[in-house]
């Protein structure tokens, strides 16, 4: 139940982090304060900061093995997306490279993690 409760806070965070930074940036395209290019960047560096984060958050918490961590968090949110793309659109291969960089994004994050909490521990 406690490892749940650790999946749970990670995967709110990389979804509120989405939604935040979602929103924020479309408030800023709106006053055309960033140009449709730039959007366009920000649009793919969004998930990839916010799985690294939720990554990020569920290393801190492991005990060993951050990757593995980090492709479990990576794997939930991906798929959640794959299954809003499969709905909504078709796949390519350039969705498939994308999802690839997510899951990679947050075993990343999740690798930080675990090493940042190692080097604090005297």
């Amino acid at each position: 139940m406690k490892y749940l409760k650790k999946i749970i806070k990670a995967l709110i965070i990389t979804i509120g982090s989405i939604l935040i930074l979602t929103f924020l940036f479309t408030v800023f395209n709106y006053f055309d304060i960033i140009s449709g290019k730039t959007l366009t960047i920000i649009k793919i560096i969004i998930p990839l900061f916010s799985l690294a984060l939720g990554g990020f958050t569920l290393g801190y918490g492991a005990i060993k093995n951050g990757w593995l961590e980090g492709i479990k968090i990576g794997l939930i949110i991906t798929f959640i997306i794959f299954i809003f793309n499969i709905i909504f659109t078709n796949i390519t291969l350039k969705d498939l490279l994308f999802y690839a960089s997510l899951i990679m994004s947050a075993v990343m994050g999740s690798m930080l993690g675990i090493n940042v909490k190692k080097e604090e521990k005297p």
